[in-house]
């Protein structure tokens, strides 16, 4: 059992509107995003499998690569 305490309104009212959106109840589709955030892989662990690769990059070097390929946003 899982219990969340101090939940905000808003927060709450969004939650029950798109779970009534899904056909759901609350707590059917809290559940159902619960096991989506599970499936991901952590940050941690995202880090863990690019280090055992071997990246070919710093993560400065990829940051500025994503940066050079993006158009400018102002």
């Amino acid at each position: 059992m899982l219990q969340v305490r101090h939940v905000p309104d808003d927060l709450h009212a969004a939650l029950r509107a798109r779970a009534a959106e899904s056909g759901l109840s609350l707590s059917e589709y809290v559940l159902r995003e619960l096991q989506s955030v599970v499936a991901r892989p952590s940050r941690a662990e995202v880090l863990a499998r690019a280090a055992r690769r071997g990246g070919r990059l710093s993560f400065g070097e990829a940051v500025d690569a994503l940066a050079a390929g993006r158009p400018d946003a102002g």
